[in-house]
């Protein structure tokens, strides 16, 4: 673990990091819900009945955590080796994944994956509200943000765009001033060079990957290059969980009613199926 770095001329430095991370960007193209009891014995109810642990949705596993369990997830990771994957997943990040099934296997080994929605514990019958109130509130990121302000983690930014990269410098600096930018890379789908990118990271002295790509990039990106990913967490926010884009505020609340209308009826639609499966 990297030590704890002094207070005193952060600020400082922290505007100069923002100010070269902004000449730094690196284009780079880039069945019922079941619970589970942790990562190792599966229980599973055909009713979709809840208990404390895993949830899965759209084949997906889901840690169904309060912020306080994962807050403590998260700090225990910034404090060993190798590095752990945390995800938050939303709606669109789930059916986007959906449609690439080979790619599921690999976000099974992710060591946390968060419920960012509440669309989604409500397909799997969590009406718990503290659970809502606590996803709705973001107040497991808000916690996250605190630890790395306060402790002065050094992190690194993964962004699909100039725009995005600029927004997330902001809000940090405003958010979240005790963290230390170690630098920012963009990514594309379309012209993928991890090489360079994981190089970059290796070299910038990092605790904290911080991703805000699209899916499936995010979790392709990570699968494939997390045994040499030299960092203590990646930390996968994918889009929507950040308040970053202001602009077209009404447009994205539309686009985001369509796709949990969307979602839920697929969900409905693998219920129908699931009863019939397990009768053959």
């Amino acid at each position: 673990m990297h030590g704890e770095r002094e207070r005193q001329g952060k600020n400082n430095e922290n505007i100069t990091n923002i100010n070269k991370c902004e000449n730094l960007l690196t284009s780079v193209e880039n069945r019922s819900p079941f619970c589970y009891n942790r990562k190792t014995d599966r229980i599973e109810y055909s009713s979709g009945e809840y208990m404390s642990g895993r949830i899965n949705v759209l084949d997906i596993d889901i840690d169904n955590y309060t912020a306080k369990e994962a807050m403590k997830e998260f700090v225990d990771s910034m404090q060993s080796e190798p590095i752990s994957v945390i995800e938050m997943v939303t709606v669109d990040s789930l059916m986007q994944m959906d449609e690439v099934p080979e790619l599921k296997g690999g976000v099974g080994y992710f060591d946390l994956v968060l419920a960012g929605d509440t669309t989604i514990l409500e397909s799997a019958h969590i009406t718990e509200e503290k659970c809502l109130r606590e996803i709705q509130e973001r107040t497991f990121l808000r916690m996250l943000l605190r630890y790395i302000d306060k402790h002065h983690k050094r992190v690194y930014l993964l962004v699909e765009s100039e725009e995005e990269g600029q927004e997330f410098l902001h809000f940090l600096e405003y958010r979240c001033r005790g963290a230390q930018i170690g630098g920012m890379a963009k990514v594309s789908a379309k012209d993928r060079a991890d090489d360079m990118i994981v190089n970059a990271i290796n070299g910038a002295d990092i605790d904290c990957v911080i991703s805000s790509m699209s899916s499936p990039l995010q979790e392709d990106f990570v699968t494939k290059n997390r045994s040499i990913l030299n960092a203590n967490v990646w930390l996968g926010l994918g889009k929507g969980i950040l308040p970053l884009n202001k602009a077209g505020t009404v447009q994205n609340r539309f686009t985001q009613f369509v796709i949990k209308k969307v979602f839920q009826k697929e969900m409905e639609k693998r219920k129908k199926v699931e009863p019939q499966s397990l009768q053959l």
